[in-house]
């Protein structure tokens, strides 16, 4: 009796992760109170190329688009209930547009009404679904995107949207668009969850924004007025920005730079190498650092710490513990890293001090699927999330 007891309290114990990987497979992974992470289930689901995850915890449901398509042809979107041992059954699946990175879920003035955003690398294009998700249910909204040159580095022969981000306020989502040199903005419709264009946030071109975030500040005084900031990071330029965010009378957005700088030590990037995902956490933010081989053969994750004023200055770099760390993300404790290196397709586990955001020992790590080819970014683990 106690055997069987002592195994369920175990089972409580352990944390579930999920990983996509383009080999196919939706991956569920348990990481126990030992700090021993396994691979508990797989499902061969999602496309051929499944490339991101969005879970939804109050629905426990778990949204996953693929990388296969273009411009001209179409990717899916699926959705999934989770079981508490995090096994998944699909509940639906739709036509979308193709080369999905990214996904986000975003609510109307109805607490009851949930929308998902999805970004579109290859396809050039934002779209957007009602939830929950429902069987070949048109996309509420389908934003295509065209340029009328090339910008000037070679990644940038089309759009190429990688991120939506939601602002602290939840009226607004933000579009980081590598190829266009700009962050695209729209307002949000309370009401029926339709998005309005906004004037876009433009870069220096060749920058290649990819990845960003906001903050808002929590002011002690309370005459002072609180401070929102958007912080990036380029892919092509590899520097990290930060923009003073003003809400408008007009329902926009309108941004003032503040700092730009090289998130690397001395200031400069290795050749080849260039910022990947940005996450934040505390006063900490973390920048993955691909191609760079910081830690030979590995590459690195970049540190960075946050004043109260929301400057932001360099501090460190750590090991990924693999190599083109395309995705990782903090757990809500703020405890542990969760890293996924596309290549070498593996998912490292770090420990984080919660205090000071520094980055410490690896507590676990496991192979995921079949490496990757670092010449090929359509090989390897695309994605890392927490069940949280």
């Amino acid at each position: 009796m106690l055997r069987y007891l002592h195994f369920f309290i175990s089972l409580a114990a352990a944390t579930n992760l999920y990983a996509t990987h383009y080999d196919g497979n939706v991956y569920t992974l348990s990481l126990d109170e030992g700090n021993s992470l396994s691979i508990a289930s797989s499902l061969k689901t999602c496309g051929d190329a499944p490339s991101w995850l969005t879970f939804d915890s109050p629905t426990r449901t778990l949204y996953c688009s693929d990388h296969v398509g273009n411009a001209t042809v179409n990717g899916s979107l699926s959705s999934y209930s989770v079981n508490r041992d995090g096994r998944l059954t699909e509940l639906a699946k739709n036509v979308d547009v193709g080369a999905a990175v990214h996904s986000i879920i975003y609510g109307g003035k109805d607490a009851r009404k949930k929308y998902l955003a999805v970004a579109h690398y290859g396809g050039s294009a934002l779209s957007t679904f009602a939830l929950p998700l429902k069987s070949d249910e048109e996309a509420l909204q389908v934003f295509r995107y065209h340029m009328s040159q090339p910008g000037i580095k070679s990644q940038q022969e089309a759009p190429h949207p990688h991120q939506v981000i939601l602002d602290p306020t939840g009226a607004f989502i933000l579009v980081p668009d590598l190829g266009a040199d700009q962050v695209r903005v729209y307002a949000i419709n309370q009401h029926s969850g339709h998005l309005n264009v906004c004037p876009s946030l433009n870069y220096t071109a060749g920058s290649g924004p990819r990845h960003g975030l906001f903050w808002k500040s929590n002011p002690s005084d309370s005459r002072k007025a609180p401070v929102t900031m958007l912080y990036t990071v380029s892919e092509l330029g590899g520097h990290f920005n930060a923009f003073v965010v003003s809400y408008l009378s007009s329902g926009c957005l309108a941004f003032r730079e503040t700092q730009s700088f090289v998130p690397y030590p001395g200031g400069q990037l290795p050749a080849g190498a260039a910022p990947a995902e940005l996450r934040m956490a505390g006063n900490s933010l973390y920048a993955s650092i691909r191609f760079d081989q910081g830690f030979p053969p590995n590459d690195s994750i970049s540190t960075l710490t946050r004043s109260s004023n929301g400057t932001v200055t360099f501090n460190q770099i750590t090991s990924s513990y693999g190599t083109i760390p395309r995705t990782f993300v903090v757990n809500k404790k703020g405890t542990l890293v969760a890293i996924g290196d596309q290549a070498s397709s593996n998912v490292a586990i770090v420990k984080r001090d919660p205090q000071s955001g520094t980055l410490g020992d690896l507590v676990a790590n496991l192979q995921v699927g079949q490496l990757g080819q670092a010449s090929n970014s359509s090989t390897g683990l695309s994605s890392i999330i927490w069940e949280e």
